[in-house]
């Protein structure tokens, strides 16, 4: 094989940035422009030892598994990786490839996984966008795939139908209010009970004159045309986020509303949450609710356990828990997202909960070596996508909870974090996958973690 060498490929694979996945003469070759099944006619673009790049010049046989509705915007924006295939194949592939890190990174022998739980419209779920903003060729949207070129995107697949309003409010509003141009990017937060809106943008200069804009924004928001069930989103909230870059105010609130509420108020399995500018709260609410249901299951709550969840933000999985619970606690290193917690406490009249701010592993082992905690039934984990670090998980070997509920988004440091956590103290009980992210290569996880030592009865 040689680089500019016409190849042809039947493609056997998808990789999580969308490109097809074959092999010809005894090299993996990853090309653009094809999904699964397809065979395609592809020009290498470069050549390493192990792999080769590629991209597709024909289609000589379409795969079974394309849509014929993919968004217009699909070749160039990153956030679809999977957008052309029907979505039971999307399914699939995510399966197999939880499967995969399970087995290669984790070193679990023929993972058993409970069925993927699917989701019933996969689309238009995100609660949450940020727009890339390029105010030159007055493109707003998101970021190419694999670049950093700003698709200017009329419709999204993904988005509530709120974004796509605001995004046309600000592409208008470039004309006439001269400080938009100076904005980064913005993040649009939407709820989906309520039908709040909170614009957040992110400005290095304090003293913007943004007001033409907001009356845009709020004019393109009630100018949408309500649901059938008569739903309508509203502007709320906007809130300045003041860039600083700064490592030391990196997890402080910085945001100074300069409209409307502080808060947005979304509700999720019969609780109220408010969710501020910079809060952590899950961007599928309709899957989110049988994940959190999952992750109850997985924790065989009776009344009278002990439950701690760290990376708790808001509040949503520990006021979920407090209901089945003796008692929770919950850790979270933003303060923003702890006093959001409190406050959301205080909304739903739940008592058996205390919050902390802080580095998880730090809090609970000061907790539990004070004397203020004895017994420790349960621990659930819902970190970042960088998964547990070390402390963390040595903080929980230390501690011993007999389950550890471990929701993930991201399956390759979940696979990690389970080898560490299951060598010798815990095994593998169950394992669910979460479509969270339809379109999208990404997946929610929820794992169930015994201590091998008690007989436990799920």
């Amino acid at each position: 094989m040689e680089k500019n060498q016409l190849i042809e490929l039947t493609i056997k694979d998808q990789s999580k940035d969308g490109r097809g996945i074959g092999s010809c003469d005894g090299l993996i070759v990853f090309a653009d422009g094809c999904v699964l099944g397809d065979r395609v006619s592809a020009r290498v673009t470069k050549l390493k030892k192990r792999y080769a790049l590629a991209k597709v010049e024909e289609i000589l046989e379409p795969s079974e598994h394309r849509i014929d509705d993919a968004c217009p915007y699909i070749d160039e924006c990153g956030g679809c990786a999977f957008g052309k295939l029907k979505y039971e194949v999307q399914l699939e592939l995510k399966e197999r490839h939880v499967r995969d890190v399970l087995e290669r990174i984790g070193g679990i022998e023929d993972p058993k996984l409970e069925p993927i739980i699917s989701m019933e419209t996969p689309y238009n779920y995100r609660n949450k966008a940020m727009l890339a903003i390029y105010p030159k060729t007055r493109s707003v949207g998101f970021l190419g795939r694999l670049s950093h070129k700003v698709v200017d995107c009329h419709e999204c697949r993904l988005q509530s139908e709120a974004v796509v309003a605001v995004a046309d409010a600000l592409r208008a509003s470039f004309d006439d209010c001269e400080d938009a141009k100076k904005i980064k990017n913005l993040v649009v937060k939407t709820s989906f009970s309520s039908g709040e809106v909170m614009v957040v943008p992110t400005v290095e200069e304090k003293d913007l004159d943004l007001e033409n804009l907001i009356y845009a924004v709020d004019e393109s928001i009630n100018a949408m045309q309500s649901f059938d069930d008569g739903f309508e989103y509203y502007l709320s909230s906007v809130a300045l986020d003041i860039a600083d870059n700064n490592p030391s105010k990196r997890h402080k609130n910085r945001a100074e509303i300069i409209a409307g509420r502080p808060v947005i108020e979304d509700g999720l399995l019969g609780l109220a949450f408010e969710i501020s500018p910079y809060s952590f709260y899950q961007v599928n609410p309709v899957q989110t609710k049988k994940l959190y249901k999952k992750a109850l299951e997985y924790a065989a709550l009776t009344g009278k356990e002990t439950v701690w969840d760290m990376y708790c933000g808001i509040g949503t999985i520990s006021l979920f828990l407090a209901k089945s619970a003796k008692f929770v606690y919950g850790v979270e290193i933003v303060d923003a997202a702890i006093q959001n917690a409190i406050e959301n406490t205080k909304l739903n009249n739940i008592e058996n909960v205390k919050f902390f701010v802080g580095k998880a592993e730090e809090i609970i082992t000061g907790e539990y070596e004070n004397g203020n905690i004895r017994d420790i039934d349960v621990i659930v984990v819902d970190p970042p996508r960088k998964g547990l670090d070390r402390l963390a998980i040595d903080t929980m070997l230390k501690l011993l909870p007999k389950r550890i509920v471990y929701v993930s988004c991201d399956s390759s440091t979940l696979a990690r974090d389970l080898k560490m956590l299951c060598e010798k103290e815990y095994e593998l009980r169950k394992l669910t996958v979460v479509d969270q992210f339809a379109r999208s290569y990404h997946t929610e996880t929820v794992a169930l973690l015994c201590r091998k030592d008690i007989d436990n009865h799920i």
